[in-house]
């Protein structure tokens, strides 16, 4: 059974930081895991991606320079560093597997086949 499960996240002060985890298990192909955000009556939106082989990266504009995304295969974990938190960072933040498609990259998340239970992250002002 395949089971993205996510940890970390809560509330933090801008400026703060926190760190988000993602463990995969279970029998899929691995090809990229990335992370989203819903923030309330938003649409769910990129955040960032890496590759599961060759450690390609990719982030939104909003986040680049202050999250930063890494792997570790022999664990089957994805992380993501969250730097110089903000207010407008605020929201339900998932982890999710794609497994299909010719590319590792996508920022749309109906290419994504599996998603964690997704992480409240809070920045207050």
């Amino acid at each position: 059974q395949v089971q993205l499960v996510q940890s970390g996240g809560g509330l933090v002060q801008a400026g703060g930081s926190l760190r988000l985890s993602c463990a995969a298990s279970g029998p899929f192909r691995r090809k990229a895991i990335g992370w989203f955000r819903q923030a309330p009556g938003k649409e769910r939106e990129f955040v960032a991606q890496l590759s599961w082989t060759g450690g390609l990266t990719a982030y939104a504009d909003s986040i680049k320079g202050r999250f930063t995304i890494s792997g570790d295969n022999e664990k089957n974990l994805v992380s993501l560093q969250m730097n110089g938190l903000k207010p407008e960072d605020t929201a339900v933040y998932f982890c999710a597997a794609k497994t299909k498609g010719n590319s590792w990259y996508s920022s749309r998340a109906y290419d994504y086949d599996y998603w964690g239970q997704g992480t409240q992250v809070t920045v207050s002002s």
